[in-house]
């Protein structure tokens, strides 16, 4: 088994997340007596092989300056987009500054997305080490899956064993996930994760399983889940 590689990190973190229902982005709430997004910059920072982590955020937030984090050398703020492939090219642009190569790692992951354990992150790092294209953290459905129609019934039930959810850090070469990004931009294509970006680009990322808990806090209900979680 490869060693795992060094890399850097881009957390897109510009978006306000309108579902929680709070008074500022979900990334600034609290959890464990931090914001989510401090716990998510945790699950980087100190690990031996990270070169370097950017933070896209809007160019008005005005929670990130009194985050200890901020002030951290290892962390650098880039500019946030409208939709979340600008925020991670705008960071990619300034690893590039930074002195990242066109074969360097570059692990994307969400900004609400506090969970993710060192065990992942390794297994990831490892299994990726030596791939020709990269890949994601991912979880194969367990539950049985329909495909509604219009009229909000069932049109089929969808074979299962072959989808998986995907989840973050997703793992790319510096390279040539800039290149997929800024392609698939100028074309007007839908990004919705930095594996479409690449699908699209004609690779095919691997799929490497982690853990289901590793989740991303989109609903007041998630984080609900995750402080109880973590008192037990």
């Amino acid at each position: 088994m490869s060693a795992a590689p060094s890399f850097w990190v881009v957390i897109p973190a510009a978006g306000v997340g309108s579902r929680m229902r709070a008074d500022r982005p979900k990334q600034y709430l609290p959890l464990a007596g931090r914001t989510i997004l401090e716990h998510t910059l945790d699950c980087f920072l100190g690990h031996p092989g990270l070169r370097g982590l950017v933070v896209s955020l809007a160019s008005d937030d005005p929670w990130w300056p009194s985050l200890s984090c901020a002030r951290d050398p290892q962390v650098r703020r880039a500019e946030g987009g409208a939709e979340r492939a600008d925020s991670v090219l705008n960071g990619l642009r300034l690893l590039g500054e930074l002195g990242a190569r066109a074969d360097d790692w570059v692990l994307v992951h969400d900004a609400a997305r506090p969970n993710l354990t060192p065990e992942d992150l390794d297994r990831l790092l490892t299994a990726l080490a030596d791939d020709p294209v990269g890949g994601l953290l991912a979880v194969p459905v367990r539950d049985t899956l329909k495909r509604a129609g219009p009229d909000g019934r069932v049109l089929e039930t969808v074979d299962r064993s072959v989808i998986w959810q995907a989840y973050t850090p997703q793992m790319f070469r510096f390279g040539a996930l800039q290149a997929a990004l800024a392609g698939a931009l100028a074309e007007r294509v839908a990004i919705t994760d930095e594996a479409s970006a690449l699908e699209w680009a004609g690779q095919s990322p691997r799929l490497i399983e982690g853990r289901a808990d590793n989740l991303k806090i989109t609903r007041p209900e998630d984080l609900q889940w995750l402080e109880q979680r973590w008192k037990s």
